[in-house]
């Protein structure tokens, strides 16, 4: 009886190994939020009625860093290490993200990429490069839809251009989950309304219900060079319409990242940093 118990405790210990070798896959990792890059200059532009938080950091031509909604700029710490040298980096806190304040209009994606193009003003920036992430990437084909003199390229990660790209119940998924508890923690970090956590994602619930709802015709129009970018394992974003947004914007790319999800900027920075700096920096 021993040997069969010791037997089976080894068995049990192999299967336990094993559920954590599978339970550790890159892309179903969340890694931690970077802190603040040294160097930043920040501050904050009062543009259409709110206050947004905005930082700079680096020299070059200038690039906005749009995060995924619930999240914050901090989101793009590896990135801007990387773009810094090369590149003026502007980091934005969407309306009512992080350190941005809100107003009582309801959320929209017109509203928000005008908001960015207020803080182009702002700077005096006449046109600039779009690195966006999820919300953010769908900010920067807005701009190019509705703002085309305002901007040059487009890095559109893990977006989504109707609401039916993305998938069903992705706020179950366990890798998304701990992303909105921790977003959820960071906002009553850095919020200027720290309790309103729960009505800002209520709010902000309604929005992605119905947006964007952009026609065939609406993604033709865009002229600035657009590269779709997801990760192979995105969790809310069917793949299918990731490769119908390449096949129907005019002249874009499509790069999927492999072994990594929704978050691919945390889970693989290199190869994340590597392809923004190539489609930026190629003539």
């Amino acid at each position: 009886m021993r040997v069969i118990s010791a037997a089976i405790s080894a068995f049990l210990l192999l299967i336990a190994s094993l559920g954590t070798v599978f339970a550790a896959e890159r892309w179903e990792i969340l890694p931690p939020t970077p802190p603040p890059v040294a160097g930043e200059k920040s501050g904050f532009a009062e543009v259409n009625g709110i206050k947004l938080y905005y930082a700079t950091v680096g020299k070059g031509p200038p690039v906005v860093m749009l995060h995924g909604g619930l999240g914050n700029s901090d989101y793009w710490g590896l990135q801007v290490k990387a773009l810094a040298p090369h590149h003026q980096v502007i980091l934005v806190d969407s309306r009512g993200h992080g350190r941005s304040t809100r107003d009582t209009r309801p959320y929209g994606y017109d509203l928000m990429a005008d908001d960015v193009v207020a803080l182009l003003d702002h700077l005096k920036i006449q046109r600039a490069d779009i690195v966006g992430w999820s919300d953010g990437g769908i900010l920067g084909l807005d701009i190019a839809i509705r703002h085309p003199d305002r901007i040059n390229k487009i890095f559109a990660f893990a977006a989504n251009t109707v609401t039916s790209g993305v998938k069903d119940g992705v706020e179950k998924n366990p890798t998304f989950a701990a992303y909105i508890e921790r977003a959820g923690k960071e906002y009553g970090k850095l919020s200027a309304t720290p309790k309103e956590y729960d009505a800002f994602v209520d709010q902000i619930s309604h929005m992605w219900a119905t947006q964007p709802n952009w026609s065939d015709a609406d993604l033709k129009s865009i002229k600035a060079p657009v590269l779709v970018v997801d990760g192979d394992h995105d969790e809310a974003i069917k793949r299918e319409h990731t490769e119908y947004i390449a096949a129907t914007v005019p002249g874009a790319g499509l790069l999927i990242l492999p072994n990594a999800s929704h978050f691919a900027f945390l889970q693989d920075p290199e190869f994340f940093n590597a392809a923004v700096l190539h489609f930026l920096d190629e003539k």
